[in-house]
């Protein structure tokens, strides 16, 4: 079955909007994984605008699950990934003035740097995933740079399928939808895990969740989503948002 990664990124940016010790991405997660989630997925930025230190420390110590540190690939996160030792390590873009991670990972133009990174974070038990573009380029990438997996960026398949792109987006969804196939395809081909993420929602993660391999298992193994989870959250309560992105993703 494919796993859900929970984001709690968004649980800390609200406590840190106003400095308090609530709401607990610690605690957030522990209902997360009662709720039926794989993975707790923190994104620790250079800026720790949301998600601090101690809380991947505590987050490696208390949950049940696995822990996925998304990280830019610089000197010091590696130094903390080796020292904190998450189940998965994956490399993202990361730039201060975004709001939110804006694209993949420029492989080609970071080879020698994120291939470092690689080996350095394998040697120290990590497994690592490079979020990318879904195109066959990046897949290759990751794989003779030593990656364990593919986290494919799946931002314009989501906007598409929310209209973002006016009388257009139809046709787009429907192309990104099939750039997705293709790129985890040619994942699970050489040996990488296909994972998927960014901009999913309750409805646009359904179809994406219908892709098949030949023996009728998921193509994409792994989700990790936040935003969308969050938000229903504030109307729900986390469990029930939890559950129900679950129930979307194995029973589309």
């Amino acid at each position: 079955m494919a796993k859900l990664g929970v984001n709690v990124d968004h649980v800390a940016q609200v406590r840190q909007a106003r400095g308090t010790r609530y709401p607990d991405p610690i605690a957030a997660a522990a209902v997360a994984e009662l709720a039926g989630a794989d993975q707790i997925t923190v994104h620790l930025r250079e800026d720790r605008r949301h998600i601090q230190d101690q809380d991947v420390r505590i987050l490696k110590r208390s949950i049940q699950t696995e822990l996925n540190l998304e990280m830019a690939a610089t000197d010091e996160m590696v130094r903390f990934a080796a020292r904190t030792g998450p189940d998965w390590a994956c490399l993202v873009p990361e730039k201060r003035s975004e709001v939110t991670t804006e694209g993949g990972l420029d492989l080609g133009k970071n080879r020698k740097r994120v291939e470092g990174v690689i080996l350095k974070l394998r040697k120290s038990g990590v497994k690592v995933s490079c979020f990318v573009e879904p195109t066959a380029q990046a897949v290759r990438l990751s794989r003779d740079l030593g990656a364990d997996a593919v986290e494919l960026h799946t931002g314009q398949y989501c906007l598409a399928t929310q209209g973002a792109f006016g009388g257009r987006s139809a046709l787009r969804a429907r192309s990104e939808l099939e750039r997705l196939r293709k790129a985890a395809i040619l994942a699970r081909k050489l040996g990488l895990g296909a994972h998927a993420g960014h901009g999913f929602d309750y409805e646009n993660v359904r179809t994406v969740a219908t892709l098949e391999v030949e023996d009728r298992r998921p193509l994409v193994e792994e989700y990790n989503i936040g935003h969308s989870i969050v938000c229903r959250a504030a109307m729900v309560g986390l469990e029930r948002a939890v559950r129900e992105m679950v129930s979307a993703i194995l029973a589309p």
